[in-house]
């Protein structure tokens, strides 16, 4: 199956609304805690080894970087977040930027919240989902690093954390197992991304939600 994302290369970074390409087109966030392997599944649904730096350092991530994969179709990498070693008026720099592009961002169309799948849902996964829903947004939620469980503990953390999706958003976001590493739920998550993007016919709901880790 040929890759939508695949020609996906970096188009620019910006650290405030100035810097911000043509407000049009069709753009899918990204949205991660630290370390939660945002990077990497943004590499695993391009296809490419580098696109996004996979650092060392967690919270590398210090801009809206915007990666293109057709002129106006853009993957956007937004900060990281949870390792507080940046000074407090920068957070809050990133705070009130990424507050006004979700409130503004005419271009953006889904939000994907990447959330390691043995600590999911902290504070930040909810204030990200919750940008979304407020905005009317679809979101996806990855649970990544699913190749660090048995099968039998990713279906329950799988469920419990569709249970709580539920109960706190309705069905506006979907969640499903991933891992960049075993490329498990690629596919699933690519054909959501190109959906939102113009690029490809998403999954069916019934699929998207599938219960099978």
């Amino acid at each position: 199956m040929s890759n939508p994302l695949n020609a996906a290369r970096y188009l620019l970074s910006a650290h405030n609304t100035g810097q911000l390409p043509p407000d049009g087109g069709h753009e899918v966030a990204f949205a991660g805690r630290s370390n939660a392997g945002k990077s990497s599944a943004l590499n695993a649904l391009a296809g490419h080894n580098a696109l996004a730096r996979v650092s060392k350092t967690p919270g590398r991530t210090q801009q809206l970087v915007f990666f293109e994969v057709q002129p106006g179709r853009c993957l956007v990498d937004l900060p990281g977040y949870g390792y507080a070693k940046v000074p407090q008026e920068l957070q809050a720099h990133w705070q009130a930027f990424i507050d006004r592009y979700f409130r503004e961002r005419e271009a953006l169309k889904g939000l994907v919240v990447v959330m390691d799948i043995r600590h999911p849902l902290k504070d930040y996964d909810r204030q990200m989902l919750g940008y979304a829903v407020q905005r009317g947004l679809p979101a996806h939620a990855l649970l990544t690093k699913a190749d660090k469980l048995g099968r039998g503990q990713q279906a329950n953390a799988l469920q419990a954390v569709r249970r709580e999706l539920f109960s706190a958003y309705g069905d506006s976001v979907g969640v499903q197992t991933f891992s960049g590493e075993s490329k498990q739920g690629v596919e699933q998550a690519r054909a959501v991304v190109a959906g939102w993007l113009g690029l490809a016919q998403a999954l069916p709901s019934s699929s998207r939600l599938s219960r099978d880790p």
